[in-house]
């Protein structure tokens, strides 16, 4: 793309903007989005999704490079600073129930959670940065990190970070999806925005038996029973409640016939916290609840407890810096303050190293139906990669000009 100075109708109109850079690209970037929507893949199998966005980028004149496994990272510009923006490539086991013409071609994979929306937002993003930098007008150096595997925890961050794709990085930024706010608009906050959580399997073993006996074996499924039931519920008095501790069960099984009590049960569901220092604690606390209640049974008990993730925690400034790219690119009001959620997203692994902040960008179609994320059923508006591509543009060229702090 050639950038001349736009001419109105008294003389030169200036450079372009970043709406003029964007605009010739829109179409290839729905196109794309519409590829990756239509061939998904899960977390570290995202092979084709890869080879997509570095022929992409390839094709601009960038120099991706690859990461072990799946992922890329890819820097635009040079300088003495760096600000990273990151997508995550992954799809989730989940069918796609949509209709449109562009839905997943791949049996019981869906982008169920916007991660499709998400990698075109940053592709976007960096084609326009590439464009300033073309036209020396990019003041510093973009790195695009493009992660696989956010869908599993401990989440692919941590191999990202592990490939040294932090190093000279001052701040990330990023969107998630959010169906709940309108096309155009963006949540953010300072502080946390998602919490912490865990995956939580039980296990129950007993001898088995017959129902008519349940006094001479040990009853599991009374006991699984209880352990759904009243774990939740003990620790909600064993933690302080401000911490905000959530424990949810999402798949519960034992035995298979009426008249027969197992010798196995599981119960296995998410762990959420609030707060950071409540989730450092709260996994001894479960496995210590879970034995408590249960020791009256007779039954043996295995609890297994898989780290997640921290919370993603905001930075101000970095928040600062999406909210001023949004009310520049997007207009007054359309960075609107957005809650803390009980939602776990491994973002938080980056901002464990360097500051950064994460905005939601809003994809429901203002009056049309809320599609929830983790639903077969989500759809995004697509006029949400045009507004994201747009926000993490101005908002990493208005980090990279921030004064260097004298340290």
């Amino acid at each position: 793309m050639t950038l001349r100075p736009r001419r109105g109708p008294d003389g030169p109109a200036g450079p372009p903007t970043l709406t003029d850079l964007l605009a010739p690209r829109l179409e290839e970037l729905v196109a794309f989005r519409r590829d990756v929507h239509a061939h998904p893949e899960t977390a570290h199998s995202e092979h084709r999704t890869t080879a997509k966005v570095a022929e992409a980028l390839r094709a601009a004149g960038l120099e991706p490079r690859l990461l072990p496994g799946t992922g890329l990272v890819c820097d635009v510009g040079t300088g003495p600073r760096t600000v990273a923006l990151r997508a995550d490539l992954d799809a989730l086991p989940l069918a796609d129930e949509t209709s449109s013409p562009w839905c997943s071609t791949v049996p019981g994979v869906a982008h169920a959670c916007g991660h499709d929306v998400h990698t075109t937002v940053v592709l976007g993003a960096g084609l326009v940065l590439a464009d300033l930098d073309r036209a020396g007008r990019l003041p510093g150096r973009v790195r695009l990190l493009f992660q696989p595997a956010e869908e599993v925890t401990p989440g692919g961050a941590l191999g990202v970070i592990a490939a040294g794709a932090l190093d000279d990085v001052e701040r990330v930024l990023a969107v998630h999806c959010d169906p709940h706010t309108d096309v155009g608009r963006v949540g953010l906050r300072v502080g946390a925005i998602t919490s912490a959580f865990d995956q939580v399997r039980v296990e129950l073993h007993g001898p088995g038996g017959h129902t008519s006996r349940p006094h001479l074996t040990a009853d599991l499924v009374f006991a699984l029973a209880k352990v759904v039931t009243e774990v939740p519920a003990v620790l909600s008095r064993r933690l302080d409640p401000r911490a905000g501790v959530s424990l949810v069960w999402g798949r519960v099984n034992a035995g298979g016939a009426a008249n027969a009590i197992p010798r196995l049960g599981v119960a296995e569901g998410t762990l959420r916290c609030v707060r950071q220092d409540a989730w450092k604690d709260a996994g001894d606390l479960l496995a210590e609840v879970v034995r408590e209640v249960v020791a009256p049974y007779g039954v043996d008990v295995e609890v297994d407890l898989k780290r997640g993730v921290p919370p993603v925690v905001n930075e101000a400034v970095s928040a600062g810096l999406l909210q001023g790219a949004a009310e520049e690119e997007l207009g007054a009001g359309s960075a609107v303050p957005t809650d803390q959620s009980l939602g776990g997203e491994d973002f938080a692994w980056y901002l464990q190293h360097v500051a950064g902040a994460m905005a939601r960008l809003g994809t429901r179609t203002p009056g049309g139906a809320t599609h929830d994320l983790h639903r077969g059923d989500f759809q995004a508006d697509e006029r949400a990669v045009a507004v994201g591509a747009r926000l993490l543009a101005a908002a990493s060229l208005a980090g990279l000009r921030l004064p260097l702090d004298p340290a």
